[in-house]
C-alpha cells in the first residue's frame, strides 16, 4: 500500500506534467478538487473573515513547509486555491500532496 498523499512530502519536479490517467487516479484521492484551466482548484467557504484568514494562514504554513505555493483568491468568507507546478508546465504530484494536506485542515 502506498503512503497517503497527505503524509508525502513535495520534491523538486522536472519533466512532463501528469498524464490524464494519473490525474484521474489522483483526483479520486482529493475530494472536492477539480482541474480547471490547468490547475488543481477548490473554493472553501467560511462563516466569517476570521475563519477565512485562519485557513489562509494555515495554508501559507503548509505551502512554505512544502516549498510549493498556490495562487489564492481571498475574500470575506471564502478562499479559492489553485495549485500547479511551473517547472512541469502543468500538474505534478506536488499539487495533489498539498491539496491533500489542505484537506486535513478542512476536515
Amino acid at each position: 500500500m502506498s503512503t497517503p498523499l497527505h503524509l508525502q512530502r513535495c520534491q523538486h519536479q522536472a519533466g512532463q506534467p501528469l498524464s490524464p490517467a494519473e490525474l484521474a487516479a489522483l483526483l479520486q484521492q482529493v475530494q472536492g478538487w477539480a482541474v480547471i484551466d490547468g490547475a488543481l482548484q477548490q473554493r472553501f467557504k467560511f462563516a466569517d473573515f476570521r475563519h477565512t484568514m485562519a485557513f489562509v494562514n494555515a495554508v501559507a504554513w503548509i505551502a512554505n513547509e512544502q516549498d510549493h505555493h498556490p495562487d489564492m483568491a481571498v475574500s470575506y468568507n471564502q478562499c479559492t486555491l489553485r495549485w500547479n507546478t511551473h517547472s512541469v508546465n502543468g500538474l505534478s504530484i506536488n499539487d495533489f500532496i498539498c491539496a491533500a494536506r489542505v484537506d486535513t485542515l478542512a476536515s
